[in-house]
């Protein structure tokens, strides 16, 4: 199915009925038609129909009035032809016992399919059969645009609306599908991304521009062989449609009548969810919620109705703390609030200045996960660990906590350590790897079997708290080789291993080499 000359009425390529065995048709010149559209079958018996054509027919003639001259014929085909029909289908008898040679070549020279109807097959049967296949093609669209609003209609209900609603845009669409602000700056993003998509971002800034309300722009970018679409979202509230986001999408083929409507959709979602009411979290368990702690409930007691269903059940919630580092620090206005509401995965997003707190809904053992594109947008973020309600206050320092640790690394973020009482907590990360590196780099030069070997064996003795036999029967190795191994060890790195603060010191710094940092750490 395609869209067809006539707009995005339901087309179904010329192979579906060369296929139908009832039919009989035969191609017998022009070129390979099983990709041709037809959006519809004609009859004539003229010898100009052109004014009766609307494009992408399938003409079907007995030839009763074909032109008697290959000249004649040859103005025939090359008028149906620049008229944009599809096909040309020829029955055979009563008229003429074959298909003309003259029609055949001038079929050839034009490029117009040329399909042979034999003497059983009557032109209502064609008829029928294209308009049965039409009808089941235009089913199986309003199948697949019914499957794509439900699949958008559950992402617009998702934490991560926004995110979402992209994801099965691009799903459905095939294409890389991006929202932009007004300057251009790409908000969230899914599905495969062009390799040069500044085109597509020109496209939405220049839409974006544009006095009025909402609009569409489309460019094709020949080079790529990109095919490019930008719909502006309308924004404000009451008269008020100035246009402040931008939908823009990038396919390597044109977008079909099921694009265009799964777009609408999308289109109206992403602008009602990146309105002021939604952004701003007005639903009626917010409020309700804000209702209570207004007369005196404590955050504990009002955290359940601001838990979704889908929700996890224990009730635990992250707190983030928010920077913004990237110039002027953003307004608070519901695009942005929606954006990153969408990118942290909950609606509880506060933004102040270029500060912004967050409460994100969790499970008490999740582990946040930290979007990559909040740092592309300019935030540094800090963490809190997972606290029920009644802990928030706690869970509000670490987080702030947190922050301060980003912005005094440089780093796009931070997650507060679950094991703030370790000596872990008491040592920067990379101060440890290379204190780690340091220690441990004399055994570069052990020789045979290596320093990998002499690690693994001094790593598995101090497990089993200094176990010969132990150790060498988990390697198993002879006890006299773990005793060599480790007395090697020793003299390398000139220590004691009998000395319980060497082996507690030893012990640290091996938790500090690649690929053995404890994973719950800032």
């Amino acid at each position: 199915m395609d869209e067809s000359a006539n707009g995005d009425l339901p087309t179904v390529p010329l192979g579906v009925l060369l296929a139908a065995p009832a039919l009989g048709l035969t191609q017998v010149a022009g070129p390979p038609a099983a990709d041709r559209m037809v959006g519809t079958v004609g009859t004539t018996e003229i010898e100009d129909p052109t004014p009766y054509l609307v494009g992408g027919e399938l003409l079907l003639t007995a030839g009763v009035r074909l032109p008697g001259t290959a000249d004649g014929i040859d103005t025939y085909v090359r008028r149906v032809v620049a008229a944009g029909v599809a096909a040309l289908g020829f029955g055979v008898a009563p008229v003429h016992a074959d298909v003309p040679p003259d029609l055949a070549q001038a079929c050839d020279r034009h490029g117009l399919p040329l399909l042979r109807l034999p003497p059983a097959t009557p032109f209502v049967a064609v008829g029928q059969a294209v308009y049965a296949a039409i009808a089941e093609a235009r089913n199986r669209e309003l199948r697949e645009i019914s499957r794509a609003q439900s699949a958008l209609a559950s992402a617009a209900a998702r934490p991560d609306a926004l995110r979402s609603v992209l994801g099965q845009l691009a799903a459905h669409t095939g294409a890389w599908s991006v929202l932009y602000d007004a300057q251009g700056t790409e908000l969230l993003s899914a599905g495969r991304r062009p390799a040069s998509p500044q085109l597509l971002r020109d496209l939405a800034v220049r839409a974006l521009r544009r006095d009025g309300g909402p609009t569409a722009a489309a460019a094709h970018d020949p080079d790529e062989g990109i095919h490019l679409t930008v719909h502006t979202l309308p924004a404000g509230t009451g008269r008020t449609t100035t246009a402040t986001l931008a939908l823009g999408q990038a396919a390597t083929t044109p977008p079909t009548a099921v694009h265009h409507q799964v777009t609408g959709t999308a289109t109206v979602l992403l602008a009602l969810l990146t309105g002021p009411r939604h952004a701003l979290s007005t639903d009626t368990h917010s409020v309700g919620a804000l209702v209570q702690l207004m007369l005196g409930a404590t955050p504990a007691e009002v955290a359940p109705a601001l838990t979704s269903d889908e929700g996890p059940a224990d009730g635990h919630w992250t707190v983030i703390h928010g920077h913004y580092s990237d110039g002027t620090p953003p307004a608070a206005e519901p695009a942005q609030l929606a954006t990153l509401a969408s990118l942290l995965g909950t609606p509880y997003v506060h933004i102040d200045g270029s500060a912004l707190k967050a409460l994100v809904p969790c499970a008490a053992d999740a582990r946040p996960a930290v979007p990559d594109r909040a740092a592309a947008l300019g935030w540094i973020l800090g963490y809190s660990a997972p606290v029920p309600a009644g802990d928030l206050p706690l869970a509000d320092t670490q987080a702030q906590r947190a922050l301060q640790r980003a912005l005094a690394a440089g780093a796009p973020a931070v997650v507060h350590t679950t094991d703030p009482l370790t000596l872990h907590a008491l040592v920067a990360p990379t101060d440890a790897r290379a204190l780690a590196h340091t220690r441990f780099a004399p055994l570069d030069r052990a020789g045979p079997p290596g320093a990998q070997v002499l690690l693994d064996t001094l790593r598995t003795w101090l497990t089993l708290h200094g176990s010969w036999d132990r150790t060498a029967a988990l390697l198993g190795i002879h006890r006299n080789t773990v005793r060599h191994r480790l007395a090697r060890v020793g003299e390398l790195l000139n220590v004691d291993l009998q000395d319980p603060g060497t082996r507690m010191e030893l012990w640290f710094a091996l938790q500090w080499l690649p690929g053995e940092a404890p994973n719950e750490r800032s």
